[in-house]
């Protein structure tokens, strides 16, 4: 969805990587790893392709949040948030085989959560489900109920890819976002 907003061709492809954390591994590390890890993993499928990785960690205060997987979790996760501020590490890479092109960047991004009430926890991830999502919230969705405040410089970071980063990168290797775009869908 996000990539399309580029107007440029792209498909998906999964990457196939291990995404468990190192030990001692900061969030910020884990999310700018991992994202260039996927990026390295397709590239290699891939070699003459422009290949982009992305990762995000939810940050509480040093500690990885991960993607919860359970409603347990994810319950846990949301109570831990409630009335705190996370850093959802976001970290992009775009990297090219054949021409050896190879930048990654890391883009924070700044969410306050409200105080939350259980029943408010408990009716959001009935409706949402965000098993899959670091911090248990998805922001493009209801979980925009749950913040008081984001703060980024890169607006779609928290969403999971950062466009503005994104775009400064394939446009150093090489891609005319502007130029040869196709109509956007």
């Amino acid at each position: 969805m996000l990539l399309d907003r580029l107007c440029i061709p792209y498909t998906v492809e999964s990457p196939h990587v291990d995404e468990a954390p190192l030990p001692g591994e900061r969030p910020d590390e884990l999310a700018q790893r991992l994202a260039l890890a996927k990026a390295q993993a397709v590239a290699l499928r891939f070699p003459d392709c422009i290949v982009i990785g992305s990762d995000q960690v939810a940050d509480m205060q040093g500690t990885a949040l991960g993607k919860p997987g359970t409603h347990d979790r994810a319950v846990k996760q949301l109570r831990q948030m409630s009335g705190n501020t996370v850093i959802f590490q976001t970290a992009v890479a775009v990297v090219c085989l054949q021409s050896g092109f190879c930048q990654q960047a890391l883009a924070p991004v700044k969410v306050t959560f409200r105080t939350l009430s259980n029943d408010e926890i408990e009716n959001y991830l009935r409706i949402e489900q965000p098993y899959d999502c670091a911090g248990s919230a998805k922001s493009e969705g209801l979980g925009i109920a749950l913040l008081e405040s984001i703060d980024s410089d890169d607006p779609t970071a928290l969403i999971g890819l950062p466009l503005i980063r994104t775009s400064t990168m394939l446009r150093a290797a090489g891609v005319n976002l502007l130029g040869n775009a196709r109509t956007a869908p």
